[in-house]
């Protein structure tokens, strides 16, 4: 496992692979968190140590538990279970030290429990047969690459606010055409990686 395969990992789920933007998975906080940029960023600090945590030990759960026991068809139940766990971990961590931002991101930081972004690293690590540094990388890059476009919308939005948009676009219509344009931008990344 060289260097360059490393980078690799972290270029394509950062940018090119990106949850939201191509696999468009956990578009509902990416969609209901952005209007700030103060709430994005706490989100997207939130998920990707969430995203890191559950690589991390969703691995060791599915290699030393689950395959060696024979229990693999239980592998999204207890992967939810960790998930579960972490950001229950996480709320109270941010409850203790930030208040404001937990109650700015109100009923958005329970969710990512059910964030489909999380799950879905999780499972892909599993399917790609990652080893333990593999998945905790494609993991920590893709909340990264979570964290990058959820600060990017928020920009985006707040600018929205000011700008002369027509009555009929105004709101969440606009945002959705923010989004597919950012979604079009980001498949430009796709020329990286051959």
């Amino acid at each position: 496992m060289s260097f360059s395969h490393l980078a690799l990992i972290a270029i394509s789920s950062m940018l090119v692979n990106n949850f939201v933007m191509a696999k468009f998975l956990g578009c509902c906080p990416f969609l209901g968190v952005s209007g700030k940029i103060k709430t994005a960023v706490g989100m997207g600090v939130a998920v990707t140590f969430v995203m890191a945590l559950a690589s991390l030990f969703t691995w060791l759960v599915q290699y030393h538990l689950l395959v060696p026991l024979g229990l693999g068809y239980l592998r999204t139940i207890a992967f939810i279970l960790v998930i579960a766990a972490l950001v229950q971990f996480v709320e109270m961590v941010i409850q203790k030290f930030s208040p404001a931002l937990y109650h700015s991101l109100g009923v958005y930081l329970p969710l990512i429990t059910t964030n489909c972004a999380v799950l879905g690293v999780a499972i892909l690590n599993i399917d790609a047969e990652y080893s333990l540094l593999e998945a905790l990388i494609n993991g920590t890059f893709g909340g990264l690459g979570f964290l990058l476009v959820i600060v990017l919308m928020a920009g985006i939005r707040e600018k929205l606010e000011t700008a002369r948009i027509p009555a009929a676009l105004r709101g969440f219509p606009i945002t959705l055409i923010a989004a597919g344009l950012m979604a079009i931008a980001f498949f430009g990344f796709s020329g990286l990686i051959k």
